[in-house]
């Protein structure tokens, strides 16, 4: 496995932002992403604005290790609350199709109780494949 850390996505700790296979057909795994930027600082308290940002996050791990938003194969979206991601639907669909036109891998949404970053309302991991 190669690990994949964007420098514009911080130093992580304790974890990879993704583990890319070597051989064979190519698989990314994706940790999960929130929405901060390069300095490890939430973007916004908006959930919109957080979903945005979690998603280019991983976008920018699959772009580093040679990949396309087409070849994401899975997302699982954690959310602190299924009620705002319900609510928000429209305002989420038009940066999904900002981002990522109109490919629809495969998806899970889980409401959780928290994420371990105070503030953090949306976590986005996922697979690629490359």
């Amino acid at each position: 496995m190669k690990t994949i850390n964007p420098k514009s996505l911080g130093r992580p700790r304790g974890y990879s932002n993704g583990q890319l296979t070597r051989e064979g057909p190519r698989l990314l795994f994706v940790a999960g992403q929130i929405g901060w930027d390069e300095e490890q600082r939430l973007v916004s308290e908006d959930f919109v604005e957080q979903f945005d940002r979690a998603l280019r996050n991983v976008l920018e791990v699959v772009r580093e290790a040679g990949g396309a938003p087409t070849g994401v194969a899975r997302l699982v979206v954690y959310v602190t609350d299924k009620r705002e991601y319900a609510a928000r639907t429209g305002e989420l669909g038009e940066r999904w199709r900002a981002l990522m036109g109109r490919h629809y891998p495969a998806m899970a949404l889980v409401e959780v109780k928290g994420l371990l970053e105070d503030g953090a309302k949306v976590e986005i991991e996922g697979i690629a494949v490359l």
